[in-house]
Parts: C-alpha cells; sequence; structure tokens
C-alpha cells in the first residue's frame, strides 16, 4: 500500500457533521457558530451486541474494528468476513471467522478517563505485558518539529467547529492518516481500525493525539504496536508508569518549540536548533489551554 499520500477523515466542509447555531456572545450580541454533530452507533460482533458509542459518525467500519482491536475482542490474526454499516439505523455489524461469546467479558466494566467517561471491558491490562516494541525506532526532534508544523496545516473540523480530538498515525515528519472525532478515543480506535483492514504495521510509526497522555491512550497505543506516542497534552502519573514498562516513548505538552519526554527518551535525536523553531500559531491552541487563557481567547 502506497503510504505516501496523506488520508484526511472528516472533510471539514461535509454539512453532515455540523451545524449552524444561534446565540450571544458575551456582550449579548446575536451570534450564529457552528457546532459540531454527534450520533449514537451501536456496534455488533458476529450478532452480539456490544456498546453504543457517540461518534460524529465519519468512519463506522474503521471505528467499530478499531474498538474491537482495542478491547481485546479481536486478535491480529483474525479474519474479518465482513463490516456492514446501516446509516438508517445507526448500527455497524463485524463479522469474523472466529466464534466469538463476551458475555463474561462485557460483565466487567471499567470507567475509564475517555472522554465522557469511556468503558474498557474486561482486563484493562489484557495482552499489555506480552507486547514487544521497536526498540531500535528512532524520532529527531527536526523531524518532530516539522511534523507538529505539517499536523497543525492539515484541514480540520476543529479549526471550523471545535469540540473535537484529532489522531495522526504518522512516519518521522510524515502524518500518513489524520482522523478526528468527540471523543479522542474514538479518534484512536477509527486510526486502529484503518490499520487493521489495510495491513499497516505500526512498528516503524509513530503515533500523534490532541488528548491527555493517559493510562488508556498508553494501553491502546502499545497493542498497536506504536513505539512513539505524541500528544500536544499532558501526562498522568500512570500513563507514565506504563509507558516506561513497555518502553514506549511518550511526549507531552509538545507545542511550537516546546515538549517534554517523560519515558522512552534514548529514542530521542536532538539535533534541532531551537532558537530557529517558530512558535505555534495561536488559531491552532486547543480551547482552556494556558496559552489561551493568557491571550484572553
Amino acid at each position: 500500500m502506497d503510504l505516501t499520500e496523506l488520508r484526511v477523515a472528516p472533510d471539514p466542509a461535509d454539512p453532515r457533521l455540523t451545524r449552524r447555531v444561534a446565540g450571544l456572545d458575551e456582550a449579548g450580541r446575536p451570534v450564529e457558530t457552528s457546532v459540531t454533530m454527534e450520533r449514537p452507533l451501536t456496534l455488533y460482533l458476529n450478532g452480539q451486541e456490544i456498546v453504543t458509542m457517540m461518534t460524529i459518525l465519519d468512519r463506522p467500519e474503521d471505528l467499530a474494528v478499531g474498538y474491537l482491536l482495542n478491547q481485546g475482542m479481536l486478535r491480529a490474526e483474525d479474519r474479518l468476513t465482513a463490516v456492514d454499516y446501516d446509516e438508517d439505523l445507526g448500527v455497524v455489524v463485524v463479522r469474523t471467522e472466529a466464534r466469538t461469546d463476551f458475555e463474561e467479558k462485557l460483565r466487567k466494566k471499567t470507567l475509564t478517563s475517555g472522554c465522557a467517561q469511556g468503558t474498557a471491558f474486561g482486563d484493562l491490562m489484557e495482552g499489555f505485558a506480552q507486547v514487544r516494541l521497536d526498540p531500535e525506532a528512532r524520532l529527531r526532534t527536526s523531524d518532530l518539529y516539522r511534523l507538529l508544523h505539517r499536523i497543525n496545516t492539515i484541514p480540520s473540523l476543529y479549526l471550523e467547529a471545535g469540540a473535537i480530538h484529532g489522531c495522526a498515525l504518522c512516519r518521522a515528519d510524515q502524518p500518513i492518516v489524520y482522523m478526528e472525532d468527540v471523543g479522542r478515543h474514538n479518534a484512536v480506535d477509527k486510526i486502529a481500525g484503518w490499520m487493521f483492514r489495510e495491513g499497516v504495521s505500526g512498528a516503524d510509526k509513530l503515533f500523534y493525539t490532541t488528548g491527555r497522555l493517559t493510562s488508556e491512550m498508553v494501553i491502546k497505543t502499545v497493542r498497536m504496536g506504536i513505539p512513539i506516542l505524541l500528544s500536544r497534552s499532558g501526562f498522568t502519573a500512570w500513563g507514565v508508569d506504563l509507558a516506561r514498562e513497555a518502553n514506549l516513548t511518550l511526549i507531552g505538552r509538545a507545542k511550537g518549540k516546546r515538549f517534554t519526554v517523560l519515558a522512552g527518551e534514548s529514542r530521542l535525536i536532538f539535533d534541532a536548533d531551537t532558537r530557529y523553531v517558530p512558535e505555534e500559531s495561536a488559531k491552532h491552541w486547543r480551547k482552556n489551554s494556558a496559552e489561551a487563557l493568557d491571550a484572553g481567547a
């Protein structure tokens, strides 16, 4: 598969993804703004209902497959026989050759730190200790800065309407796939599903997210076999501990010329002169960030 052409989803110009809403601004003046749409999607695996998710519904097939992978309900060696989406019913059905019964797994639930409190079924750490990430993977800081700039120039639903998270699968300084959703874990799962369906390995890749570097984000990245995780947001303590345990390179607070690495620092090659790295444009600051508050955004 050709991975040189960037794949972007969703299309921020898609009229199904946003709605114009009238209101008032801080001075009581009439204002109209775009808001992001979200809709329920119910996922079935081999006829068994698994979960209903809130999503923007732009990549339901990838979301379904990635969700099942990251919940341990699909394995890398499983073969899909069908992935069917019914837009009218808001249902996606995944079928595999393997016989599946997850009644017991579905009974054990963990409310995670995902947006609106996500749910992990069964053992949250299932298969985590068995993953071996590539210890030879490297990232030059010059490539990291170019990557951040390129991601910020991708047309996005966030810049159109906000209330959205973005994720990108990358190689060195080039994003390969960029996806967004109302929940950061939905965006992660979409990319995991795309990788599985297209047969793309994570061994020589880097994963970028706008979301917090929590335990669940680290676990999903490790399960995807990706050795470097990068975010513009901050860390949780357990996320850092798990990254160190798995030898995952964990880079957070990456904005403009600044970043912090708290795990797997041996993969970084510090070759960039930060005097020549530009600061990030204010239009890319996420709502409620320290920079945005200081600027009065």
